[in-house]
């Protein structure tokens, strides 16, 4: 009887589960991170390009997901709604860490933040991630879920809660400052 109902809960729909774990259920919320945690942590890496940060963000979002998945109304995709929540957790993170950054500057502390050492970016795509990620945050995330997740734009568009034209324009703004950015970096 319990493999039945084990065997029954992993082909569970996201639906299913999301209407469980709202009411409640830790073993139908488990399942349902774990189903979509991959998916979150490469989304918060193309948009931070740190493994430590990224790893950082995908748990904010489970912790997040925890609180609001009774919000959750199903008028989008699962994964649309968490491209948001992914997306606003790196934004909170990136904001939270200039202010500590602040803060530090502005006693004339100087700390060791982690012992984890950046790499270098190796090869044109990390490069390319890298300029990216310097992009101003509405097109860098129209960047990031078109062309680093294959979203279409009104796709796009849901997820960043806007309307299509909007994320056509910041593509093509992004294409624009990335151009300038490669030049500059003496690629072409």
């Amino acid at each position: 009887m319990m493999a039945m109902m084990l065997e029954q809960s992993e082909e569970a729909s996201d639906q299913e589960l999301i209407g469980r774990a709202g009411d409640g259920d830790k073993a139908a919320f488990g399942q349902l991170v774990e189903r979509h945690y991959d998916f979150v942590y490469r989304v918060a890496y193309r948009w931070c390009g740190r493994k430590a940060d990224a790893e950082d963000i995908a748990q904010e979002v489970c912790a997040r997901l925890g609180r609001t998945i009774r919000s959750y109304r199903g008028g989008a995709a699962f994964t649309t709604w968490l491209y948001a929540l992914t997306l606003n957790a790196g934004r909170d993170m990136m904001r939270k860490s200039a202010r500590e950054a602040v803060k530090v500057q502005a006693f004339g502390v100087h700390m060791l933040i982690g012992g984890e050492a950046v790499p270098e970016p190796d090869g044109q795509a990390e490069r390319l991630w890298a300029a990216v990620r310097e992009l101003p945050d509405k097109q860098r995330d129209a960047v990031l879920l078109v062309y680093g997740e294959g979203l279409s734009h009104a796709a796009a568009a849901d997820a960043m809660a806007c309307a299509e034209a909007t994320v056509s324009w910041h593509i093509h703004e992004a294409k624009k400052r990335l151009k300038l950015l490669t030049r500059s970096a003496g690629e072409v």
